[in-house]
């Protein structure tokens, strides 16, 4: 176990020379450059030093709410490591397993073309749009279902938003969005394997999917920050920071709305796209509901106690109607 941990440790270590992670140094100077120039532009600050103070802001950055992101980041690391990493699912038996299926329905299928720039540009287009709309879906998910959205609130707990927020989650949700991308890498991989045949591969930069590293590079660490980035009418095809922003927001206008990762074409889908606007003040939070995320026992142990109030709730209006309460389905009710 010693060596498990001390491997851990290490690949946290790591992190910021992976193009895989969010912590890559590239992509934190590229959200650093953009965040410079974004503050200095909007706010009209004065220098260079105008704008580091800004985006370095301590009350920010050394919020309870930050220090909590902090430490869910390396313990989430060092549970998955010990708990639930040996039996997520994998991409591999997935893969053949939907070529297996699409072979003895349609037949045994010829690669459609030997062109290996269309191969490759095809499969890197396949992987991105599974991960991103697989990523959408199961957000809307965790939103639309009760038992998840107690799990997803833990995230939205969040007072301030820092690049480590995204790993502010609990360890079920950690687990889910795992599973989450073993199942589209699994399906992207056995549909272009039955179409293209073996000779698979993908643009990459520095091993990541170059779509992938393109949108990181373009300050995906802004989402979780402070900088108001607007992206105007290409807000209609790309979620930008704001937008992600929005989606934390505890004004009512706002719940449920912008779940997706890179694409907003989902969100136009489901009816839940939102722009951004000028001047748009924005609070974070559960509001009403923000009670007992504030330190790591609580975001770990609330999740199960509000599962199982619901769950008491539920049997005491199937009891007693007259005296009955109605179960949280999501952060969109606010009398919680």
């Amino acid at each position: 176990m010693t060596d498990l941990l001390l491997t851990e440790f290490g690949q946290m270590a790591k992190a910021v020379l992976d193009p895989n992670s969010r912590l890559f140094a590239g992509y934190l100077l590229g959200a650093l450059l953009i965040g410079l120039l974004v503050t200095a532009t909007q706010f009209g600050l004065r220098g260079q030093q105008g704008a580091v103070r800004q985006l370095f802001n301590r009350k920010i950055w050394l919020h309870r709410s930050a220090r909590l992101d902090y430490q869910l980041y390396v313990i989430n690391r060092l549970i998955r490591a010990l708990l639930w990493a040996p039996i997520v699912l994998t991409m591999v038996p997935i893969a053949l397993g939907i070529s297996d299926a699409l072979e003895s329905v349609f037949g045994y299928q010829p690669p459609v073309t030997q062109n290996s720039v269309i191969v490759i540009s095809a499969f890197t287009l396949i992987l991105f749009l599974f991960d991103d709309f697989t990523r959408f879906l199961l957000h809307w998910m965790m939103h639309k279902i009760p038992f998840l959205w107690h799990f997803h609130k833990v995230h939205h707990s969040a007072l301030v938003l820092t690049p480590m927020t995204v790993y502010r989650s609990h360890p079920v949700e950690s687990f889910l969005y795992a599973t989450r991308m073993a199942i589209a890498q699994g399906f992207a991989v056995g549909i272009s394997y039955y179409f293209f045949g073996t000779a698979l591969s993908m643009f990459d930069i520095l091993g990541a999917n170059a779509l992938v590293f393109a949108f990181n590079m373009l300050g995906s660490n802004l989402r979780h920050s402070h900088v108001k980035w607007r992206w105007g009418k290409l807000e209609k095809w790309f979620i930008s920071p704001v937008q992600h922003q929005i989606h934390h927001s505890t004004n009512p206008k706002h719940f449920d709305k912008n779940f997706g990762t890179a694409l907003a074409v989902w969100d136009r889908m489901f009816g839940s796209l939102v722009l951004s606007k000028r001047a748009m003040r924005l609070r974070f939070g559960l509001g009403r509901q923000d009670a007992g995320h504030h330190n790591v026992v609580q975001a770990y142990t609330r999740p199960f106690h509000d599962i199982g109030t619901s769950a008491i709730g539920r049997f005491r209006q199937n009891d007693a109607p007259e005296r009955g309460t109605t179960p949280v389905t999501s952060h969109n009710d606010p009398t919680v």
